[in-house]
């Protein structure tokens, strides 16, 4: 497997892999319709980033830090493919996510999850994050935790 950096013709990757796991989970809120209809836009023009894990030409996974300001991100959007789940993907994902956030000298990642997610919340804590307060207004209704990685 290699992680590989966003290019406009694997935007449709990111949006498939992410709509996939929201309905199956959840339903698509407008926030999703906003980040992933045109994430060149919504994310990678306003100072984010969309990495892709690919496994023989094919991508198999992704994920997104969604620049707040300057020295923190939200690490967002992490989709594996159903097929290739249990491949510790996510992991890898992760692992790169961090490194590649380390590198750039950012303070902290923080995400928003649901806690029937508890596969994915196992693995956020396994790699650090810590449960945060959650605000009132979040940025998707299905939010009901926060958590934050402090870097530095």
């Amino acid at each position: 497997m290699k992680i590989i950096p966003f290019r406009p013709g694997l935007a449709k990757y990111f949006r498939d892999l992410n709509l996939s796991w929201l309905e199956k989970y959840f339903y698509v809120e407008n926030k999703d319709t906003e980040l992933l209809e045109n994430c060149e836009n919504s994310i990678i023009n306003k100072g984010g980033y969309i990495f892709f894990a690919e496994i023989d030409n094919e991508i198999v996974g992704c994920y997104s830090m969604i620049k707040l300001n300057d020295s923190i991100y939200e690490l967002g959007k992490m989709a594996v493919d159903q097929s290739y789940q249990g491949q510790k993907i996510g992991q890898k994902l992760m692992l790169h996510g961090i490194a590649f956030a380390k590198s750039q000298n950012w303070k902290e990642l923080i995400l928003y999850s649901n806690t029937i997610l508890e596969p994915a919340i196992h693995i956020y804590k396994k790699f650090g994050f810590r449960k945060v307060a959650l605000e009132k207004d979040t940025p998707y209704a299905r939010s009901n935790i926060k958590m934050q990685l402090v870097l530095y």
